[in-house]
């Protein structure tokens, strides 16, 4: 399917330059692009490969135009964010070839009667919805996905084949949540008692916003006593766990393999870098951004960027470093005794 850039700055918005009635079928990244393609430049830094594109238009911002316009024969949608621009017209060419999910329940699903299920919902095949449960407009239930009792799916949201969501869960409109998630198993909570543990119930809820994405094998446990909470706008990657009682504040988005214990708060718009682990019982201040694989083992008050890892490098000047590390302890005490000794011979100088 084909589609005209003037129909996408009509719905986009941006400046058109160029011919309007040029079509185009798809995105293409902008060293691959043809003639039948619109690429996007989100990073000045490529310039010079996007002013030699082959792609019949491109996205691309009002500071980067003038040095692409130079050479680039094709025509040019100038907007602000072409990054935002790119992606909202990639979710237009993915509309015009989706095929929508047929609303109704299959035969092999299993929905209990006093479950309430809009006409509009799509239930898929071997699904399970428990009783009490509510499925509200136009959301999709793909095929193997359980749904417990008195859960509650709102409008619009996916949930893709195989999604388990616990009892007396709530996610709101428009999310998408990938295979394999798992939202509302018990957190971990036990208390020792002479060598043994005792399980804590985890009697909480998991409450989740509008426009959430949660990715494959990604977990979020429900509250011991208090629930889970995940704000609207949250964006969570793949093979993340968020532990119990957890309070993750809107538009914040984490990388896979990010580690949350129980009851952190992570405020608004934050972004978590991939692998890294943050410690239970803290607080993370609104926009607080966090690299990959970094320790977070106390609260952070300001915004800003944090990071702390040791860097990589070859194995001996890792041991080399290692063996350093290990005598800083000793060092510390030899300046001291240095700083001392310095400090009585300049009094007896004097």
């Amino acid at each position: 399917m084909r589609t005209r850039l003037v129909d996408l700055v009509e719905r986009f918005g941006g400046q058109l330059v160029g011919a309007p009635d040029i079509e185009v079928s798809a995105i293409a990244p902008l060293d691959r692009a043809g003639a039948s393609d619109i690429t996007f430049l989100s990073n000045s830094k490529l310039r010079a490969l996007a002013a030699q594109s082959q792609a019949a238009a491109i996205i691309l911002a009002p500071q980067d135009d003038p040095v692409v316009a130079a050479t680039y024969e094709g025509a040019r949608i100038v907007t602000a964010n072409p990054y935002a621009y790119f992606a909202r017209t990639a979710q237009y060419f993915v509309s015009l070839k989706e095929v929508a999910s047929a609303p109704g329940i299959h035969p092999t699903a299993v929905v209990h009667e006093s479950a309430r299920v809009d006409p509009t919902a799509c239930i898929g095949a071997h699904a399970t919805v428990e009783a009490d449960a509510v499925i509200k407009p136009r959301a999709v239930i793909d095929a193997g996905c359980y749904i417990g009792r008195e859960a509650v799916v709102g409008e619009g949201t996916h949930f893709f084949a195989n999604v388990t969501f616990h009892a007396r869960c709530i996610i709101g409109a428009r999310g998408i949540v990938h295979s394999g998630a798992v939202i509302g198993g018990d957190g971990f909570g036990f208390a020792p008692d002479g060598g043994a543990y005792i399980k804590i119930p985890q009697t909480g809820r998991v409450v989740i916003g509008d426009d959430v994405d949660i990715g494959s094998n990604t977990t979020v446990d429900r509250g011991a006593l208090d629930d889970t909470v995940i704000e609207d706008g949250v964006k969570l990657d793949n093979q993340i766990q968020i532990g119990h009682g957890c309070h993750i504040g809107a538009h914040t988005a984490m990388a896979g393999c990010v580690g949350v214990a129980g009851s952190a708060r992570i405020g608004r718009y934050c972004t978590i870098g991939g692998a890294a682990m943050i410690n239970g019982h803290i607080e993370i201040a609104d926009n607080v951004h966090v690299v990959a694989g970094t320790l977070v083992p106390n609260s952070i008050t300001e915004p800003g960027h944090y990071a702390g890892f040791y860097p990589v490098g070859s194995k001996a000047a890792w041991e080399r470093g290692a063996a350093i590390l290990r005598n800083l302890p000793a060092l510390r005490e030899k300046v001291r005794a240095l700083e001392k000794r310095l400090n009585t011979l300049t009094e007896e100088k004097h």
